[in-house]
């Protein structure tokens, strides 16, 4: 085949696409990144130098790529380095693509739609999807994906502004704006691309719409007309979303895997109350939606300080929207008995967690020195205002 320009990247893409290139990206699933020098140099014998190192890069972000979208489409998938990185988990999109299912849309414009994650998602619950991106290689590696998993029936793939595209024949819009920039997260929703007020009058436009925006937006931020629901996926908050069409007004947590759904009643601040047995660590999609209160009542529990999202309990009930440790232990902050203690009891193996400390978890294990075959918890923290060590075992 003739030379690849490696300075051009939609060519450099296309060469992948061929018989050449995709022959080369199948031997390479296995590849191993430590003996990369050596691979190159022996595929360099049969292929342009130029293919080889675009394949290999695949071959990385193939690699990469497994942790969100599961081995069997990451091998088939292509990606570009933000790609990766800006994709929706696939365990998210595919939650988010049965809400939209439920609601019985059945054809969404997915607006800034990177590489493909959430149309893939939506296309597999039979929606039909608009697809669209300014990148015009992100739009054609969304395209090459559709194709690779048997969806191009279903997405549309378009290269062009989001903010000049027609909406009116799409039952739903799905608006993931951009959050990086330059010197990387953008924290204000005005500085993302498009704003978040141009997404939020996108998705007024439709009888249904979804858009993806950072954990940390401001509550006040959120329009009165939306839903805003955080997830989390294993314990990790991945994104929030804001809900048009659904339920006005409404915050709601959804944990994954499950789904687990906790909404929001309006529930007052949980009183505040003695260490109990049990202490409960609310996940952060609770805790970002703002409905500790919720878990709280479940648990018949109660906060250990008035701005600490802790609950305490002298019960152990089971919940998936916290996890549970048993206290043992409730010490006034001191390093010296927090050391000895660990020394008696031949703890080695020390989880250190803080909400409201100022310690560093890492310079408490340096100093305390754990050793030993036992193992134990610290929570750093504050008990009606005073600083606190609590330790324990998970329940």
């Amino acid at each position: 085949m003739g030379r690849v320009n490696d300075l051009d990247p939609l060519a450099s893409f296309a060469a992948l696409l061929t018989e050449e290139g995709r022959a080369l990206l199948d031997s390479l699933a296995d590849y191993n990144p430590a003996k990369e020098l050596a691979t190159a140099t022996r595929l360099r014998r049969e292929h342009p130098a130029e293919l080889v190192s675009a394949a290999l890069g695949q071959a990385r972000l193939r690699q990469r790529a497994v942790a969100k979208f599961g081995p069997e489409d990451a091998r088939r998938m292509f990606f570009t380095p933000n790609g990766v990185e800006q994709a929706t988990r696939r365990s998210v999109a595919s939650y988010r693509a049965g809400r939209f299912a439920s609601l019985g849309v059945r054809n969404v414009a997915d607006l800034c739609s990177g590489i493909g994650g959430d149309a893939i998602a939506l296309a597999r619950r039979g929606i039909s999807v608009l697809a669209v991106d300014r990148d015009p290689l992100t739009a054609r590696v969304a395209r090459a994906n559709a194709e690779a998993l048997g969806l191009a029936e279903l997405i549309e793939v378009r290269c062009a502004d989001v903010t000049e595209t027609d909406t009116a024949p799409y039952d739903a819009v799905f608006v993931d704006p951009a959050r990086r920039g330059g010197r990387g997260r953008i924290f204000d929703p005005e500085a993302y691309s498009p704003p978040l007020s141009w997404a939020i009058a996108a998705a007024r436009t439709r009888p249904h719409a979804a858009l993806k925006i950072a954990p940390g937006i401001p509550h006040e931020a959120i329009p009165e007309d939306a839903e805003a629901e955080w997830i989390s996926d294993g314990g990790d908050v991945k994104e929030a979303v804001l809900w048009f069409g659904t339920r006005p007004s409404t915050l709601g947590a959804t944990l994954l895997p499950g789904p687990h759904s906790l909404t929001g009643r309006g529930l007052p601040d949980p009183g505040v109350r003695k260490v109990g047995r049990y202490l409960y660590e609310p996940d952060g999609a609770v805790i970002r939606a703002h409905l500790v209160a919720e878990a709280a009542e479940q648990l018949d529990g109660g906060l250990i300080d008035e701005t600490i999202a802790y609950i305490t309990a002298d019960e152990l009930r089971p919940t998936p929207y916290a996890t549970a440790y048993e206290i043992t232990d409730e010490l006034h902050f001191n390093l010296k008995k927090l050391k000895a203690l660990l020394r008696d009891r031949g703890v080695g193996v020390l989880t250190v967690k803080k909400r409201g400390s100022a310690v560093e978890p890492e310079e408490l294990r340096r100093k305390v020195k754990p050793h030993g075959p036992n193992a134990a918890t610290v929570f750093l923290t504050r008990v009606a205002g005073a600083p606190t060590m609590l330790i324990g075992r998970p329940a």
